[in-house]
């Protein structure tokens, strides 16, 4: 409990200084994030440029204040929307039973078999780069984990004396859905939440970094990476600044994962997506 008690306090310190300074960008930037001065392009950590600037010449530690807004928003609109999708599908399937049972099943067991990043690379590249396709891609690609972890737990907890007790006092099914299953198996899902937002997030990083997700000249972790593969051995901040962003935000989500799921006590099995 101390481990995940510690746990949790790093993850949100992490976290806050990371949202906190997104936000706050344009007060602390020393620059504009796209302003351009050939004339310095490449530099190395310098006193007027702390991160050192990039191949146009641009602030690096500026990008890189602006760089976290884009991929946590839209992991969290994607887990968002998918945790939405797979909660209504998964109380259908589980409450329910029957042919929505077996339809909802199929298809998350369709979703769960395809190659994630193939199927996002497909959408993404079929509807061209978009911040929809992107949202479509992602969402596609992990509504399915939430729909597996809501329908076991309505299973569960549909036959239960409290349940049938309610029913017999004439609750009707969104009520026990909403009312008295919902709040069960919230720590699952927020669980759940933290490792796909993760997920999410490298997933944005690896389709910008194929040009289908954020593009140029958005100041974007993923996209700076991108922008460095051909100067990073001469200048390796190019590469190193955003790679240590993206690392450390992905370190903070899984450590808050890790940290709720200790404090839930619920087993690893619980929540991973076959």
């Amino acid at each position: 409990m101390r481990k995940a008690r510690i746990q949790g306090v790093v993850a949100t310190a992490i976290l806050s200084v990371i949202i906190i300074s997104s936000l706050l960008a344009p007060v602390l930037a020393p620059y504009p994030p796209n302003a351009t001065e050939i004339s310095i392009r490449l530099q190395g950590p310098s006193a007027a440029h702390p991160l050192g600037t990039d191949s146009l010449g641009r602030d690096m530690l500026s990008r890189a204040l602006y760089g976290g807004r884009a991929s946590m928003l839209l992991a969290l609109a994607a887990t968002l929307i998918s945790m939405l999708v797979g909660m209504v599908l998964g109380m259908i399937s589980g409450y329910y039973g029957g042919i929505a049972d077996w339809c909802i099943t199929a298809a998350t067991n369709i979703s769960q078999g395809l190659p994630g990043t193939c199927l996002m690379i497909a959408v993404a590249g079929v509807l061209g780069p978009s911040v929809f396709s992107l949202l479509l891609a992602l969402t596609l690609t992990s509504w399915a984990g939430f729909s597996r972890i809501v329908r076991t737990e309505v299973l569960r907890m549909r036959e239960e004396p409290y349940i049938e007790a309610m029913r017999c006092l004439g609750s009707g099914d969104l009520r026990l859905l909403f009312r008295h299953m919902l709040p069960n198996m919230l720590h699952n899902i927020a669980i759940l939440f933290t490792i796909r937002t993760g997920r999410c997030v490298l997933s944005i990083a690896s389709l910008s970094f194929l040009g289908l997700g954020v593009q140029p000249p958005n100041p974007d972790w993923s996209v700076m990476v991108y922008d460095a593969r051909l100067h990073y051995r001469s200048a390796s901040h190019l590469i190193i600044v955003p790679g240590l962003c993206i690392f450390l935000l992905l370190l903070a989500i899984n450590m808050l994962g890790d940290a709720l799921r200790d404090r839930f006590d619920v087993r690893s099995e619980e929540v991973r997506e076959c």
